[in-house]
């Protein structure tokens, strides 16, 4: 229930073109004890006084010169499309106008003339549903504010945890962890060159760095041998493809999804040389082939044990030179229309 102190601390507008009426309103309604009662003789100044004061309760004239309390209400309704319009009619008119005044966003009537107790209550009624509508109205927020930062905590821990996953496979293979978060921006900043909307382009941002989570499954033999590494080794290090596009399938998620999709398909190649099933051109994901080219990036201008880090020139050039074998050409094209981009991420080396 709403206080007494609360409903007599509303705010009222009177809008009544008879200066007389709205005397015996704003007396009456004194009396009683309300504090914020305001008034005017001219409706057209009604939509202003209803932004400014935010009213709880409008007593409103229907017959009035320049605009009636119908132009009125309709102005209203135009304006808090959503809202609950606690406008108390004031009329003397018969039955058919009153069902009109309802139908229009009208709560209730005063009869013409006046009775104090009926004045009285029938605001306070209005007052206190227009005062609970307010409280529940706020309360709604309050609770979809809670909502929204528990779904963000939830999203922020998800993405953290899949974020260390990536870290975990990436120790294992000898990195240090900053070779996914510039694969991924590279990714990301690709796919918006292509045409992702910001959403998708985003879900990317977060899902390649899953793009070597088989690994995690790869024997430490294998994965850590200093030397080169002998065919039948190699071929068990190409199922850390299979095997991370196993660790994250069987998911109704976009985001594994996706991520499933980079996990299989970032080794492929456009002319079809490339594991673990030799798709070519277009037969292999976007997504993928996106991922392709970040990752080779990273590798070839990034200091490896085996390797010391290429230039950024040095590895553009070698991009080109793969553009059409190795990589899809219009990704080629595309990466270095971002060049700028690129190299922001790439200095941070």
């Amino acid at each position: 229930m709403i206080s007494d102190e609360k409903i007599l601390a509303a705010s009222i507008l009177a809008i009544d073109d008879n200066v007389l009426n709205l005397q015996v309103l704003k007396k009456i309604l004194d009396q009683a004890g309300f504090i914020h009662v305001r008034t005017t003789t001219d409706p057209t100044q009604a939509i202003e006084l209803y932004k400014e004061i935010q009213p709880d309760l409008v007593l409103l004239d229907l017959n009035m010169p320049k605009m009636d309390g119908f132009a009125v209400m309709t102005q209203l309704a135009i304006l808090n499309p959503d809202d609950y319009l606690p406008i108390l009619i004031l009329t003397a008119e018969e039955e058919s106008v009153r069902f009109k005044a309802l139908q229009s966003g009208a709560k209730d009537f005063l009869h013409k003339p006046f009775n104090h107790l009926d004045v009285i209550l029938r605001s306070r009624n209005i007052i206190e549903v227009r005062l609970l509508y307010k409280q529940i109205k706020n309360d709604n927020k309050a609770l979809d504010q809670q909502v929204n930062y528990q779904i963000k905590e939830i999203r922020d821990t998800r993405l953290e945890v899949i974020r260390r996953l990536a870290v975990a496979a990436e120790l294992r293979d000898a990195g240090t962890g900053d070779h996914i978060y510039r694969m991924s921006h590279y990714s990301q900043a690709l796919a918006k060159a292509v045409g992702f909307t910001r959403e998708q382009s985003d879900l990317l941002l977060t899902t390649s760095p899953l793009h070597d989570i088989g690994k995690i499954a790869i024997p430490d033999a294998i994965l850590l041998k200093p030397a080169r590494l002998e065919p039948h080794e190699f071929e068990i290090i190409k199922t850390h493809t299979i095997l991370g596009a196993k660790m994250l399938s069987g998911s109704n998620s976009v985001f594994l999804k996706m991520a499933e999709s980079i996990a299989m398909s970032h080794h492929e190649k456009w002319d079809g040389t490339g594991y673990p099933n030799g798709l070519k051109e277009d037969e292999i994901p976007l997504v993928g082939r996106i991922c392709a080219v970040a990752d080779v990036f990273d590798a070839l201008s990034s200091d490896r044990p085996y390797k010391g880090a290429w230039s950024f020139e040095k590895t553009m050039a070698e991009l080109n030179r793969l553009k059409g074998s190795h990589f899809d050409p219009k990704l080629i094209e595309a990466f270095e229309s971002i060049q700028e981009e690129i190299k922001a991420v790439y200095e941070q080396n």
